[in-house]
């Protein structure tokens, strides 16, 4: 063991760095956090007084608090269905286009609004989806009366949902069409020996043998359950669609950080902490039970 560690010295060093950047500001800001369990005041610090549960009954006892995590599920749920349906797709339809050069430069348009940060993407769409924006402009070409994305509770959540899916599919793409690369062509030339046309290749081949990186991307997005894209969401509302726009992170900034409510603010970012944890813990486990899947 020690032998193998010497050999391997070099790669340690070279993580050195980075495990020491995660221990100051991913582990020692743990301390932090009860903050959530004391009616917190600055100017005493931690030395605050000490109110147990109390923050935490208060949190669960709001109405809106209740209203922002079914706002918060209900964004999530459909954000990663959409992300894992529509590059999955996009891919197959993609790798049935012959001409490499099409095919390429449909890959490149479609994975370019993922290297777009939300406060670019924002003011994009402000442009796309505002009462003079572009669609609205041409429904009134149409003679429709314009349509409020951006101000209007029922149509926000969808806003924000089909958005994200626009701007995230180039990625989830790209890597369902590297999965696709890895599949032996000699099985697609079996089976169009035995009769099988695309439709039938693509339900009974390509499908399963992509299976499992299809289990791993929703895994991987099972963490982000309780998360629905604070830049984004930050970004776009306003307080006339808080009843169906607002999220977990954008209450809890709310709260914590404009309402100076750091108790409260700490005691909701806590709960969501271990929820997620859960949630990330028991992906991993139907990942394995349901697939055979397993990333460690």
């Amino acid at each position: 063991m020690f032998r193998k560690l010497r050999q391997q010295s070099t790669y340690h060093l070279m993580l050195l760095p980075s495990i020491i950047l995660v221990f100051i500001f991913s582990y020692i800001p743990f301390y932090g956090l009860i903050i959530a369990f004391q009616k917190y005041n600055p100017g005493l610090g931690f030395n605050s007084p000490w109110v147990g549960w109390d923050n935490f009954a208060h949190v669960f006892s709001q109405p809106n608090f209740v209203r922002t995590i079914w706002n918060t599920l209900y964004m999530s749920a459909f954000k990663i269905i959409g992300g894992i349906v529509v590059p999955v797709i996009f891919a197959l339809l993609l790798n049935e286009v012959a001409h490499n050069a099409i095919k390429r430069t449909f890959q490149t348009l479609v994975y370019i609004p993922n290297f777009l940060s939300w406060v670019i993407m924002a003011g994009i769409m402000l442009d796309i989806l505002s009462s003079d924006g572009i669609v609205n402009t041409f429904l009134g070409v149409l003679g429709m009366e314009p349509i409020s994305f951006l101000g209007e509770p029922s149509l926000f959540p969808w806003t924000m949902i089909l958005s994200d899916i626009w701007k995230g599919f180039g990625f989830g793409t790209v890597v369902y069409l590297a999965a696709l690369t890895s599949i032996d062509p000699g099985i697609y030339e079996a089976a169009v020996i035995d009769g099988a046309k695309r439709w039938k290749q693509t339900i009974y081949i390509t499908l399963p043998l992509l299976m499992p990186t299809i289990v791993l991307m929703t895994v991987l997005s099972l963490g982000n359950v309780l998360n629905a894209g604070f830049d984004q969401i930050y970004n776009l509302y306003s307080p006339v669609v808080y009843q169906t726009g607002d999220i977990i992170d954008t209450y809890v900034y709310r709260l914590g950080i404009q309402q100076a409510q750091y108790s409260i603010g700490t005691a909701i970012g806590l709960f969501k902490s271990v929820i997620s944890s859960v949630l990330v813990a028991l992906s991993y486990f139907l990942a394995y039970k349901v697939a055979g899947y397993r990333i460690f």
